[in-house]
């Protein structure tokens, strides 16, 4: 269930709730508000609001809007990274991991509740601890992209980074470009496109040696 999934289940006036419950209420109005107005323009007393609580309620959670922010966004940067690991481990065919894996991105930025405008759209990423995250998530996905290509390639550490770095930068923001141009290029159809452009390159690259053979697997 997602973050607005939950505020909805959870909308009731006057409900008392477990402390967990009303954590992922308060978190699920926080990102309606905040992916609507932005950081800057929300107000706790909106999210309050928006959730049906007091805002005593709130700051017994959260002390603070900078604290809710980042515990929101510590929310989705996890999700996106949860996507992108899955992605790579679904399968052992290389054209269609990587195809998995632009997927999981068009799929981050396509979630209704917009939830990755507050990683990769944020106002706030003058803030040390919101740019600490939002670089940190970056990193976490393209080293799990470049542990793949080093072990399938055998390309040195720095190399594998450099076109994890390319591939994840390139999945984001064309999902961005497609998701705010309202394309009628359907999601798999530009999946496929991308991939296609991606694969091309990176085939180029020769498979590592496996057992004194070059495995011909995703080729």
């Amino acid at each position: 269930m997602s973050a607005i999934e939950q505020t909805e289940a959870a909308r009731p006036r006057g409900t008392r709730l477990p402390r967990r419950a009303r954590r992922n209420q308060l978190l699920g109005a926080a990102q309606e508000v905040f992916v609507a107005q932005g950081y800057h323009a929300a107000a706790m007393d909106d999210i309050a609001e928006r959730a049906g609580v007091s805002k005593p309620v709130l700051y017994q959670h959260f002390p603070g809007k900078l604290e809710l922010y980042l515990a929101l966004l510590d929310q989705h940067c996890e999700s996106l990274l949860h996507s992108v690991r899955t992605a790579l481990a679904s399968t052992t065919d290389n054209k269609l991991r990587v195809a998995a894996t632009m997927d999981a991105y068009f799929a981050y930025v396509e979630d209704e509740g917009g939830a990755f405008r507050l990683v990769f759209e944020s106002d706030l990423t003058n803030e040390p601890a919101v740019r600490e995250r939002v670089d940190r998530v970056s990193l976490q996905c393209a080293e799990a992209i470049s542990d793949v290509i080093a072990e399938d390639t055998g390309l040195a550490k720095e190399e594998s980074m450099l076109l994890a770095v390319a591939l994840g930068g390139v999945s984001q923001v064309v999902a961005r470009y497609w998701l705010s141009s309202e394309s009628a290029i359907p999601r798999d159809t530009a999946v496929g496109l991308l991939t296609s452009l991606a694969w091309r390159g990176i085939a180029g690259f020769p498979l590592h040696p496996v057992d004194g053979q070059l495995s011909a697997e995703g080729h």
